[in-house]
């Protein structure tokens, strides 16, 4: 089993929603989770236009895939989100905090012009140590 340990650097802001980074020791396996958005079972978009949905959407299948991994949800140690829009970040962070807590592991957001379909508004890619 991966030990994680969440640090700052000294000297660097520490903010209390995500860690700045993590060191990890002991890691026998990697999961590479490619972005996850909020498909139907069909592989439609679900949830057009609502954002706080597709962003529960696409965790959902983000644990899923972690899961499916061996893991959990607490062996992420990088996480990259897009958002289609900056003004959905509010949003996002109260989701996110549903899936992960107020400690989320190392997170970089980034706003994009689109994503694979008009429709998506959010996607979600990930990094798990085991």
């Amino acid at each position: 089993m991966a030990k994680i340990e969440r640090y700052a650097a000294k000297g660097v802001f520490d903010p209390p929603n995500y860690s700045q980074a993590v060191k990890v020791s002991g890691g026998q396996t990697i999961l590479y989770i490619a972005g996850q958005v909020a498909y139907t079972a069909e592989g439609g978009v679900a949830h057009p236009g609502d954002f706080k949905a597709q962003a529960r959407a696409a965790l959902a299948a983000l644990k899923a895939q972690v899961e499916a991994g061996g893991g959990t949800l607490a062996d992420i140690v990088k996480v990259n989100t897009y958002l289609t829009d900056m003004r959905y970040r509010a949003d996002y962070g109260a989701v996110r905090e549903e899936f992960f807590g107020r400690q989320m592991p190392p997170h970089t957001l980034v706003a994009v012009a689109a994503l694979a379909a008009p429709e998506f508004l959010i996607e979600i890619e990930a990094v798990a140590v085991l």
